[in-house]
């Protein structure tokens, strides 16, 4: 377990070091999004009988929690890899290898747990119309896990920045405005609904509403995440063992 420790101490003197740029960078986009479609677009609208707004917030907080969890871990293992070659130090330390990709998937899913957070204070400050609950936070981790090891694998797989903004443009971004952000899923057609409903965000964003949703729907939607948590852990780890 010192190894655990080594990598998160490591990650936490670089948040440490950058805190304050990365405090910034996490709140702009997340405002942007609350002012252009939340107090701008969505203003007077209501969508399943409740406001926009508070229609919208589960979703930027679970959009901006995937992407800062999927950035910070896809990143830094694809620039260690490509760049700094220091994954290979890694591979041939003691440390074995499902340490080293805990310590990076828990970094990056800190990094989307810290996001949320901020999004949190913020919203609370300006409008009562998020509801957290034990559920709702333990579905906000989840996503931040899920994503954040997602990050881990696709950071091993592809081979270059220019490999990984094609990824983010044709996977990252379409689920992030797809999988019922800012809008019902129901209003999309039935056949690319039936794919969006494959996708994690999409329970994610549903779960962290919970507006008329069963107990076996609920567990239903935790379970979906925790099932892509486990699977692409493990495909993470199998990758990892192929390069030691």
């Amino acid at each position: 377990m010192n190894g655990l420790y080594g990598i998160l101490w490591q990650e936490f003197i670089v948040f440490k070091r950058k805190f304050w740029a990365t405090t910034i960078g996490f709140l702009v986009s997340p405002i942007l999004y609350l002012v252009a479609f939340g107090w701008g677009l969505g203003s007077g609208m209501e969508i399943d009988g409740v406001s926009y707004m508070a229609y919208i917030i589960p979703g930027i907080i679970a959009m901006n929690t995937m992407m800062t969890s999927f950035n910070n871990t896809a990143n830094s293992i694809n620039i260690s890899r490509i760049f700094y070659k220091t994954f290979e130090y890694y591979v041939i330390s003691p440390i074995n290898m499902t340490i080293y990709a805990l310590g990076k998937i828990i970094a990056g899913a800190f990094y989307g747990i810290y996001s949320g957070i901020l999004i949190t204070v913020i919203v609370s400050i300006f409008t009562s119309d998020l509801v957290i609950t034990p559920y709702f936070i333990f579905i906000a981790l989840l996503n931040c896990f899920v994503f954040s090891a997602l990050g881990f694998l696709i950071g091993l797989l592809i081979n270059s920045h220019a490999d990984m903004s094609k990824f983010m443009s044709f996977v990252i971004t379409p689920m992030s405005f797809l999988c019922g952000t800012f809008f019902p899923i129901d209003k999309m057609p039935e056949i690319l609904r039936w794919f969006i409903y494959l996708l994690p965000l999409t329970h994610t964003n549903i779960a962290l509403r919970t507006t008329g949703e069963t107990a076996g729907n609920m567990m239903l939607h935790a379970a979906v995440l925790m099932l892509y948590l486990i699977v692409i852990f493990i495909v993470s780890i199998r990758l990892c063992k192929k390069v030691e």
